[in-house]
């Protein structure tokens, strides 16, 4: 396994499936908060004599950061080709993988190969990174290759829809011959290159939950240094980038200049909230600040990139160093701080994790919550309290009934008080937590890496429901729809419902 590698995935993409509308926007409606609505979810299940487990599915042999997505009878998870489900698809790949939602049989993959060039832009076997979001019949991800796509939610089994109509030379190397496409592939309807297109250098891997508002997606780009991982190429690169959703134009990015200050990569992915009455686009960049743009209402025209307006940003640690920054790469006492999990918004605040870097970085994090009803550089005036965590963290919060639910790497998930930071409880897990807390049914669902799965009591006290050993590693966060509750391990989906 290329843990040492795989830029902490997990939190990225946290999780929640909607039942319909936008069916997979990772979070409670736009907000991304990690709570779902979903009733009579199971508070015990036992994977050795099946008690509340609906069916396992396989996965590949690594499964980074990803979440199942279930939108239209479908599940929808990323993970590596290790399952191989069409033998004429081999090799390292990424796949994302569409389920049936009754009994967990595969449908049809999404399958690319890795990039060829560097192993630092795609790391080897850690497979496609990034969640689904589902509108209507169209899937949008981004690919291991750094490619947003727009998919059928059907697959091949409708016919190969347009205007893309390259599937056969999608599956294999640039240069090689075109592979026949059959019902079990993925109908990409159109494809943007963010590498080529947008002028950027991910690092590791593509790793973006896409936000789907209004007429346009939002996404972070996995901008980040190369690999001597003391240089970022493309220093004017932008860290969030916005697409016309019906035909994957490039219409907007930021301007805030976050490339050159960026420590490793630029991890976090967009959320969306209404600040008295006012629409919000909040982004964590990889520079350890939390923006706030205005959404887009309308494409420029042909040929031009908007630059988003920038109403705040916040600075979630203003003692670090801000110039010449990886001269600090590797200092864990201090150095720059960076942004994983996904901004959330409620109740006019923004919440948000930062702090050092998992591989390159200091071992502290502070959970902020910002006012997000002010204008400017709001770093001396926005802040309504911080919360300092154990170590690292890579998690997204869960808000809920006025409680904060959050994880940090050294195993523990914390419940305050989301008024004022104050800390209710805390739980030590059996090991590194990369994924987020998620809440449902009076319940919090979180995993580990020591392949240990926890279910506890929300609120204000603290009580233990349940603590299972599953078959691998747990990276993703849980995931729930139609009274059933998703889990997904290094190799494993497993739905459990009553």
């Amino acid at each position: 396994m290329h843990s040492r590698h795989v830029l902490l995935l997990a939190a990225l993409l946290p999780t929640v499936s909607l039942a319909e509308t936008i069916e997979a926007q990772w979070g409670e409606k736009f907000s991304r908060n990690m709570v779902s609505s979903e009733k009579n979810l199971p508070d015990s299940f036992d994977p050795v004599s099946g008690k509340n487990v609906k069916w396992v599915a396989k996965l590949g042999t690594e499964t980074y950061g990803s979440a199942a997505v279930v939108a239209g009878g479908k599940v929808f998870i990323g993970t590596n080709n290790g399952a191989l489900k069409n033998p004429k698809r081999t090799g390292d790949l990424g796949v994302l993988m569409c389920l049936d939602e009754k009994d967990g049989h595969f449908i049809w993959q999404l399958v690319q190969p890795k990039l060829e060039d560097d192993i630092y832009q795609d790391w080897p076997n850690c497979g496609l990174c990034s969640p689904a979001t589902v509108e209507g019949d169209r899937v949008f991800t981004v690919t291991n290759r750094g490619e947003v796509v727009c998919l059928d939610i059907n697959g091949m089994a409708n016919g190969n829809d347009g205007p893309y109509l390259d599937e056969g030379k999608h599956v294999v190397l640039p240069g090689q011959p075109a592979q026949e496409i059959d019902k079990t592939d993925a109908d990409i309807i159109w494809l943007f290159d963010i590498i080529s297109g947008a002028g950027i250098r991910q690092h590791d891997s593509a790793h973006c939950s896409l936000l789907v508002h209004g007429d346009f997606l939002y996404g972070c780009t996995s901008n980040g240094v190369d690999n001597t991982h003391r240089k970022i190429r493309f220093p004017d690169a932008p860290g969030l980038i916005v697409l016309d959703k019906k035909t994957g134009r490039y219409v907007a990015r930021d301007r805030e200049g976050m490339s050159p200050r960026t420590i490793h990569s630029t991890l976090s992915s967009p959320s969306v909230g209404e600040v008295n009455g006012r629409p919000l686009v909040f982004f964590g960049g990889g520079d350890g600040w939390c923006y706030a743009f205005e959404p887009l209402t309308a494409a420029p025209p042909a040929g031009e990139v908007a630059a988003l307006k920038c109403v705040w940003r916040f600075d979630c640690d203003p003692s670090a160093p801000k110039e010449n920054i990886h001269q600090w790469q590797d200092n864990r006492r201090e150095g720059p701080s960076t942004i994983i999990g996904m901004p959330v918004f409620y109740k006019n605040r923004v919440y948000v994790t930062a702090g050092g870097d998992y591989y390159h970085g200091k071992p502290v994090s502070w959970l902020k919550c910002i006012d997000a009803s002010k204008t400017g550089d709001i770093t001396k005036t926005g802040e309504m309290w911080s919360f300092q965590m154990n170590r690292y963290s890579t998690s997204t919060p869960a808000i809920s009934d006025g409680l904060v639910y959050i994880a940090d790497c050294s195993g523990a998930v914390h419940c305050l008080d989301a008024e004022s930071g104050t800390e209710y409880w805390s739980h030590a897990c059996k090991g590194v937590i990369w994924s987020s807390p998620f809440v449902a049914d009076g319940k919090v669902f979180i995993g580990s890496q020591r392949r240990d799965f926890w279910i506890l009591a929300a609120g204000k006290e603290k009580r233990v429901l349940c603590s299972v050993e599953l078959d691998g590693q747990i990276n993703g966060t849980v995931t729930a729809a139609n009274g059933a509750f998703f889990v997904p391990t290094m190799r494993s989906l497993y739905c459990i419902s009553k």
